[in-house]
């Protein structure tokens, strides 16, 4: 699977890494992405393609977007989106930001199933 990696992109996956990183992207990445917790690496705020994912898990071709209230309006671009990411042959997990921080346990559930069934597909 090739990564599609956009380096045009990278100045600004870092803009956004550092200043506009909602409440819940943040909790998500210290309490169950960051430093391999699922037992894979993921990256913040990674270009593919066009676009630029909340976060990515490489090595089994997982993104997790976490949506905020922006995105009640741009359902039919995130699903655009999202069946273009899906045809480079990449995994798709979604949450609302309430989710995250209202349910994490739930939230971390279904991250660790995923990773699960993606490393024993092989990625």
């Amino acid at each position: 699977m090739n990564n599609q990696y956009n380096p045009q992109l990278k100045k600004y996956a870092h803009e956004l890494r550092h200043e506009s990183v909602s409440i819940a992207e943040k909790y998500l990445w210290k309490h169950a992405l960051s430093k391999a917790k699922c037992g894979v690496k993921f990256k913040r705020q990674r270009p593919i393609d066009f676009f630029i994912v909340d976060f990515f898990a490489q090595e089994i071709g997982l993104i997790i977007e976490v949506d905020g209230s922006s995105h009640f309006s741009k359902g039919e671009y995130d699903r655009y989106r999202q069946n273009k990411l899906e045809s480079y042959g990449y995994s798709f997990l979604r949450f609302y930001e309430g989710e995250v921080m209202q349910n994490f346990g739930e939230v971390l559930t279904q991250i660790q199933h995923a990773v699960y069934c993606l490393k024993e597909k092989g990625g």
